[in-house]
């Protein structure tokens, strides 16, 4: 497979640089056949979730491809659904660069993005030029500049929007590169936006004539506590599932490494514990009420069927698809399958 030499070429790249060029290079690559010689494969392992008909269930998380301009060549990596976004209301820059650090020893990532994207309506007329019919999810935010007492007008604003075309719309509560937007996940502000997004969700059903499930994505670094106060909103609420987790801010597993001092988001092999913690916790809260969908440290197949055997339905994969390529895909599927009672 070609995949191993492909990164190393890269990974030459500045780490921004090089994903911005893989994202304008995807759907090429794909219209010349390069996925299979990358190693991907298109494994079918139906799963129904959410009341969604997912082909296999191993997706793309959020955050590699925030304006959906890459979405047709990533439909042919193998994966079984694709999370696009985050996306705003406005278009925004993010931090300033750089931000994105890549610490290969760890199979880690740490970026501070920011919620860098083209706006919500340049998503959408990407999603329109795409051919992809396949399940796809799409990944809302506030901007930056939005106060927190006015987040849920930009929640509503992006899912008014992207209703129409998304399989499935999560809620992003947990980036730790958007000042204050964790608070969110909690309390009164948390029981607030789900009560709006819930009321539009039946408003937007009736006008559209088409049910689309609301998940919200949590961070990795919650108590027990925490993740039981959460719990307890989605299932007042009845939200219809959520992705656990996004980043961490914590810096344990790379210790010395030598970008560990660099404030962001931590990705990779590193946030695996603490994402099988919180979807054991949410497992245990939940009872089945509410599907969990698993993000968070998966770099082999163990890692995805790990994540099943802890409570979660789906799983989706980032930085372990930057490291390992498509392969990681078919190895997800494969492990998951293999699982006693699937």
């Amino acid at each position: 497979m070609l995949y191993p030499l492909t990164r190393s070429l890269m990974f030459g790249l500045d780490a921004e640089q090089s994903h911005n060029f893989a994202l304008k290079g995807m759907n090429l690559a794909s219209v010349l056949g390069l996925p299979k010689l990358l190693g991907a494969e298109k494994l079918y392992a139906p799963v129904e979730v959410m009341g969604i008909k997912f082909p296999n269930p191993v997706g793309l998380a959020a955050g590699l491809d925030k304006n959906g301009s890459a979405i047709d060549g990533l439909s042919n990596m193998g994966f079984g659904f694709l999370e696009v976004g985050t996306v705003t209301p406005r278009a925004q820059v993010g931090n300033p660069k750089p931000r994105i650090f890549r610490i290969p020893e760890h199979n880690a990532i740490i970026n501070r993005m920011g919620f860098n994207n083209a706006g919500v309506d340049a998503l959408l007329e990407n999603i329109d030029k795409a051919r992809f019919n396949g399940v796809l999810g799409i990944n809302i935010g506030k901007n930056k500049d939005t106060p927190n007492e006015q987040a849920n007008d930009d929640y509503l604003y992006c899912l008014r929007k992207v209703y129409s075309r998304a399989s499935y719309i999560c809620i992003n509560l947990s980036s730790p590169n958007t000042p204050g937007l964790r608070t969110l996940q909690f309390g009164e502000s948390l029981n607030s936006l789900l009560e709006v997004l819930k009321n539009e969700q039946a408003k937007q059903a009736i006008l559209h004539d088409k049910y689309v499930p609301i998940a919200v994505k949590i961070a990795p670094d919650l108590t027990e506590e925490e993740v039981a106060m959460v719990a307890s909103s989605l299932k007042t609420y009845e939200i219809d599932g959520v992705v656990a987790t996004n980043t961490t801010l914590s810096r344990q597993g790379i210790e010395g490494a030598k970008f560990q001092d660099e404030a962001g988001g931590l990705s990779g092999a590193p946030v695996r514990n603490q994402s099988i913690r919180i979807i054991r916790n949410l497992a245990n809260e939940l009872q089945g009420s509410v599907p969990i969908i698993g993000v968070g440290g998966i770099t082999e197949g163990f890692d995805a069927a790990e994540k099943i055997e802890a409570g979660a339905s789906l799983v989706q994969v980032y930085s372990g698809f930057i490291y390992k390529g498509p392969n990681l895909i078919a190895d997800s599927v494969r492990a998951i399958q293999s699982l006693p009672g699937r």
